[in-house]
């Protein structure tokens, strides 16, 4: 888990926003820090804290969405907006970790790393909390994707930006 300069920077950025939400309660669909969160609420207010803006907006979701999607949602909306994947073995403070319970499930719980053995995310009974990165939570990773960083003086434009 070395890195080099501005991902470093970027990194570290990332890991102070997420602990920033340590202690926001639990609230599906949520992304308001100190005032309720699911995972990917945390993912996504860290996003704004970082980005500037928003990536783009999921949508009303079910607790069960990812089941009933057909498509691995959250790997594919993290392709559209970080890029291509990092190899699990050069993950970096900073990244989103994304996770499926089960081979051949799409991917339906996200966090993010603080450190090689250590991870920030959210659920429905403890809220946003670190969390060691035990064998249990690291075997059910399914991607990790690095957050990109803002060009000098701007923010990013995907095209996904979120209307008014």
């Amino acid at each position: 888990m070395s890195g080099d300069g501005e991902d470093d920077r970027q990194g570290a950025r990332v890991v102070a926003a997420a602990r920033a939400w340590i202690g926001t309660p639990y609230r599906h669909q949520g992304g308001r820090k100190g005032v309720g969160c699911d995972c990917l609420g945390l993912v996504r207010g860290v996003w704004v804290e970082i980005m500037g803006r928003e990536a783009e907006s999921p949508g009303t979701y079910a607790p069960d969405w990812a089941e009933r999607a057909g498509t691995d949602r959250l790997i594919e909306a993290a392709r559209r907006h970080c890029g291509a994947a990092v190899p699990i073995g050069e993950a970096r403070p900073g990244d989103i970790l994304l996770f499926r319970w089960r081979e051949g499930m799409a991917a339906k719980h996200a966090g993010i790393l603080t450190g090689p053995d250590r991870f920030i995310h959210a659920y429905e009974a403890a809220g946003v909390i670190e969390s060691p990165l035990v064998p249990a939570w690291r075997r059910r990773i399914a991607a990790v994707h690095r957050f990109p960083c803002p060009p000098a003086g701007g923010q990013i434009s995907t095209g996904f930006e979120s209307e008014a």
